[in-house]
């Protein structure tokens, strides 16, 4: 192995081990959900949003509090509904009639970690408030512009199930999130387990195990790691493949009205290496780039009417084209 790599190695390893912890003092209070507190770790990690749809009672605000906790960060969650404003969601300013001026009152946008429940019930005011802030990493409150603190992850929930009287987010917004999850029920065992935990009761208290400094720490680790040319032109590929299907012999012409955007590529080797940091690798292979695909990819797959006729999904689409491109 290249002395390099190997270095990097050895290193991620160093740095990875807070990982193992961190998962086992979660699991303390959510069982299963293995995935979505892993997708979790690779927002944090690779410095990217999560959108996440399923339906209520999954588990999804306890799994991103206990994240909070975990790692000693502030925590907010803001349940958005059509009477939010923008005001309530990044602060304003307050008028201090001791000394006749006015002061900025910041809002709950001033978090290391924010959960955005249902955020597709706001109006696009707001919606456009927190996706400024999520792209800057900054707000303005009157003539001030205040940067956030880092890290900082936004967790943005939406009901699949419901869609009356919602807001749906445009496809430029959506393409800001690094991920896009699918939570699904836990199976029977799971089930039980659950009952045995919080049927008695309040969830379990867990410990600090690792600081916000630390994150930070391992997102420069994250960046370091090594990815090698050909899984560079593998990710290019899978994007092009949305793009441009007949160049790689893929027969999804009429089914994709848009291709995956050049954030895309970016975000899929971000998201690679921080899986990897997460199996304590300090370079990135194919499997990396497959197992994070779907959630990368699965929100900027654009199909026309007639995919939708034949029932095709932008999951189909993206998994035809990870089983056609060649892996390295």
């Amino acid at each position: 192995m290249n002395p390099e790599i190997a270095a990097i190695n050895e290193r991620v390893k160093e740095e990875s081990r807070f990982v193992d912890a961190l998962t086992a003092e979660i699991s303390k209070v959510i069982v299963g959900q293995r995935y979505m507190v892993e997708r979790l770790l690779i927002g944090l990690l690779a410095d990217g949003h999560i959108l996440l749809e399923g339906v209520p009672g999954l588990a999804k605000t306890l799994t991103v509090n206990t994240l909070a906790n975990c790692i000693a960060a502030q925590f907010r969650r803001i349940q958005f509904t059509p009477d939010l404003l923008p005001a309530d969601l990044i602060g304003t300013m307050i008028f201090d009639q001791k000394e006749s001026v006015f002061r900025p009152r910041k809002g709950p946008i001033f978090s290391n970690i924010i959960l955005a429940d249902e955020i597709n019930r706001a109006p696009a005011k707001v919606q456009s408030a927190l996706l400024e802030a999520m792209q800057e990493r900054q707000v303005t409150i009157g003539d001030q512009t205040y940067r956030l603190d880092e890290p900082f992850l936004v967790m943005a929930t939406q009901n699949p199930i419901e869609h009356e009287g919602t807001y749906p987010l445009p496809e430029a917004q959506v393409d800001r999130f690094m991920l896009k999850l699918r939570i699904v029920y836990p199976d029977k065992k799971e089930e039980r387990q659950i009952l045995d935990l919080m049927g008695s009761g309040k969830p379990p208290a867990v410990a600090r195990v690792i600081s916000t400094q630390d994150i930070l720490r391992a997102r420069k680790t994250v960046d370091s790691i090594y990815i090698d040319d050909k899984i560079k032109e593998y990710i290019v590929n899978l994007v092009f493949a949305t793009r441009y299907p007949d160049q790689y012999n893929l027969n999804l012409k009429d089914f994709i009205e848009y291709g995956a955007s050049p954030r895309a590529t970016i975000y899929l080797a971000r998201a690679a290496k921080a899986h990897a940091f997460l199996r304590h690798r300090g370079h990135v292979i194919p499997d990396d780039v497959k197992a994070i695909g779907q959630d990368v990819l699965r929100h900027r797959v654009i199909l026309t009417y007639e995919a939708e006729a034949e029932e095709m999904t932008p999951e189909d689409v993206v998994k035809k084209v990870f089983d056609e491109i060649e892996v390295p």
